[in-house]
């Protein structure tokens, strides 16, 4: 009876230590959005600049 108790003590502990590796958790890489400038941004200023320079040419 003690070879018995015996025999499934250590098979328990071999089959504990020989279950397999710990496998890395899959990580998704983060998503990046940019903002894009609208197209009419860069050159609604120098319209604006124009516009008060000709008004005050104007006068």
């Amino acid at each position: 009876m003690k070879k018995l108790v015996l025999a499934a003590a250590l098979a328990a502990a071999a089959s504990t230590a020989t279950a397999g590796s710990y496998a890395e958790p899959v990580v998704e890489a983060p998503v990046i959005v940019e903002e894009t400038a609208s197209s009419s941004a860069g050159i609604l200023i120098p319209l604006l600049l124009l516009a008060v320079v000709a008004v005050a040419a104007s006068n």
